[in-house]
């Protein structure tokens, strides 16, 4: 079976090297020449752990291809994938240009029966949407299936989640294509996968709920921080009490300084964005991105509570991306950090292992270095703001013996306060005494 896969971004690179290596013939399509020209020569537009090794591997053995011939790819495949971009509109909104572009481009290029699949996080209501595109602009009377199956990749860990998914959902009301997509997935059988058979409309809203109910879960055990310290409690203490509850479950109860990324913070606007168009309000995922939007704008007061007046002084970053093993700062946490350290007059200086040369395009008046005591060296404050693992083990005396003066604020709460303090630091953590 061919398969093309429409988009090279972090879904449509990860999703078409893993089902080449599932076995498929695998053509992935993009109209940036310059970005096929450097994949094709092993440069991975991403950083994600294993995604170069894999690709080379299904290139050497011929099941991986890419082009920026669509028509062709789509005239040769049996199922055909869109993983485009979805970025969210003034109004929070889904912008559907390029879903709307690639749709337009599929019909113009049927040559027989397709299943048209949303890789792409959409709103409820887009697999109706190509439907209509499709029959209305299609050259030929070729059937065609149009399914929803949405991805649920987390960052730093995607090529995993892809070959060992908690769930694989297709919504589609077409045997045929149902059919088709199962036996796409049948590798996922073996390990016993839970499949979730339903409409396009409910697997679009699937992935909206899910990635908007894990950003109201980040921004309650904020809040619960936030009170802890202030009623004297540990916060540390309280999530693992919680989280032993098997109806609450202790994933995603860490408080930090505030969820980002490309999915989290995109979809549940866009998921409000859906209430507003019907007239309904979604309260409580309005509320997280509230949350959220105060975690942030707060982070610069803490730094405060130990060095209050901030013009002149240095502070060092340990962290940009928005969580470890990607190099992806979107609706990062540090970017708003940085911002109001600039705007109250502090120099900052900062090191991340994999998101540096993506920052530096954003925020060009700061000081990148080579490594965390680099970063460290000549600071009034270091904040740790991604928990990288070579973070949670760095050498304290030399990391004193650097530093100006030895505060720091630990927003992931990766070291114990009392164990910081008997090593002569100012420790802040998040929601601990």
């Amino acid at each position: 079976m061919h398969i093309a896969v429409i988009g090279t971004g972090y879904v449509g690179l990860v999703t078409g090297a893993c089902f080449a290596d599932f076995g498929m013939r695998v053509t992935c399509v993009d109209k940036d020449e310059a970005k096929i020209a450097s994949i094709k020569a092993g440069q991975m537009p991403i950083y994600e752990p294993g995604l170069d090794a894999l690709v080379a591997k299904n290139v050497r053995e011929g099941r991986l291809d890419f082009s920026t011939d669509l028509k062709s790819t789509v005239a040769q495949s049996l199922v055909v994938f869109l993983a485009v971009g979805t970025p969210p509109s003034g109004d929070g909104s889904a912008d559907m240009s390029q879903i709307d572009e690639v749709a337009f481009e599929i019909a113009k290029a049927l040559n027989g029966y397709k299943v048209i699949v949303t890789k792409s996080t959409v709103p409820v209501g887009a697999a109706s949407r190509i439907k209509k595109i499709i029959e209305e602009n299609r050259g030929t009377a070729s059937r065609f299936s149009v399914a929803a199956n949405p991805e649920f990749l987390r960052e730093g860990a995607a090529i995993n989640d892809f070959m060992r998914p908690d769930r694989v959902v297709i919504g589609c009301t077409d045997e045929e294509a149902i059919a088709i997509l199962k036996d796409i997935y049948r590798p996922l059988y073996l390990i016993e996968t839970p499949f979730v058979i339903t409409t396009p409309e409910s697997a679009e809203m699937i992935k909206y709920a899910s990635n908007a109910f894990l950003a109201t879960k980040v921004s309650f055990i904020n809040e619960i921080a936030r009170l802890c310290e202030l009623l004297g409690a540990d916060v540390h203490d309280v999530a693992k009490g919680m989280g032993m509850d098997v109806r609450i479950g202790s994933k995603f109860l860490h408080p930090g300084p505030g969820f980002g990324g490309s999915c989290f913070p995109k979809d549940a606007k866009a998921l409000v964005a859906l209430g507003r168009s019907v007239n309904y309000d979604v309260l409580i995922v309005e509320a997280a991105l509230h949350v959220n939007d105060q975690q942030r704008k707060a982070i610069i007061e803490r730094v405060r509570r130990l060095v209050p007046q901030l013009e002149g002084k240095t502070i060092a970053i340990l962290g940009l991306a928005f969580k470890p093993e990607t190099d992806d700062i979107r609706e990062a946490p540090a970017l708003k950090i940085i911002e109001d350290l600039l705007r109250a007059g502090a120099q900052v200086r900062a090191y991340d292992p994999a998101a540096i040369e993506t920052a530096r395009r954003i925020l060009p008046d700061i000081e990148y270095c080579e490594d965390e005591y680099e970063a460290a060296r000549g600071s009034d404050v270091l904040v740790v703001v991604t928990e990288w693992n070579q973070f949670r083990r760095l050498d304290m005396p030399r990391l004193k013996e650097v530093m100006r003066e030895p505060n720091i604020v630990d927003l992931r709460n990766i070291y114990e306060p009392e164990t910081m303090r008997s090593e002569g630091f100012n420790y802040l953590g998040m929601g601990r005494t």
